[in-house]
Formats: C-alpha cells, sequence, structure tokens
C-alpha cells in the first residue's frame, strides 16, 4: 500500500504574533494545497502553535536554531537571516520538517498583518 507524502506547514513570526496570526499565514498558504498533516516551527516559537496543531489534530515539530540554519531557502528576508541566520524561517521550517528530499511547493506566505509567515514543504513518502 502506497503511503501519503508528508505536508509540512512551517511558521516564522515575530513575538507579538498570535496564534490568529498563525492561522492566517497558515489560511493563505494552503489555498488549493494538499491537506497539511504536520506543523513546524523553531523550538522556542512552537508552544504559539500548540492551540493549532491541537484543534487539527496534527503534530507539532519544533527545530533547533541550527536545523533551520542549514536549509537552503527560495526566498531571502534582511530580518530573517539578522535574527535566525536563514532567508526564511517558515520555508526552513517546512523543508527540515519535511525530510530529507522534501520540495518545497508553497513559497512563504505572509499573514495579513505582517507578524507570521507560512510555507509548505512536501516530504517524501513515511
Amino acid at each position: 500500500m502506497e503511503r501519503a507524502a508528508v505536508i509540512v506547514a512551517g511558521f516564522g513570526f515575530r513575538g507579538a504574533a498570535t496564534v490568529a496570526t498563525c492561522e492566517a499565514a497558515l489560511a493563505q498558504a494552503e489555498r488549493g494545497q494538499p491537506r497539511v498533516t504536520a506543523l513546524a516551527a523553531p523550538e522556542d516559537k512552537a508552544p504559539l502553535l500548540a492551540a493549532i496543531a491541537a484543534a487539527r489534530g496534527l503534530p507539532l515539530i519544533a527545530l533547533a536554531p541550527d536545523v533551520l540554519t542549514s536549509v537552503a531557502t527560495s526566498t531571502q528576508s534582511a530580518a530573517s537571516l539578522a535574527a535566525r541566520g536563514t532567508g526564511s524561517v517558515a520555508e526552513a521550517a517546512a523543508l527540515a520538517a519535511a525530510g530529507t528530499g522534501a520540495r518545497l511547493i508553497v513559497r512563504r506566505c505572509i499573514s495579513p498583518d505582517r507578524m507570521a509567515t507560512c510555507a509548505i514543504a512536501e516530504g517524501p513518502s513515511t
């Protein structure tokens, strides 16, 4: 039996971001995409996403800073590079959590209040 690909929504957000802000970024990224199977964020930011993960029945993957800096991203934000050492925290989180061989299927989407970003990556079948 063929297993479904892993579809991970990765997040990056400012300290003042709210659950609603992150949900708005996720809603933008999800439009027309396969169903997300996991959420991911830097380990210090992951707790804010716990409510979204619980409401959707999805695992939440908390990533160490060194994991994020080792991932090449499609977009480059000067703020993200200065704060986290990666061009896009959302893209790096999605790709890292989706596993080796993952590909980005949605580049970072920015929430309407510009406080959060979300990107989606597809990983190999598990």
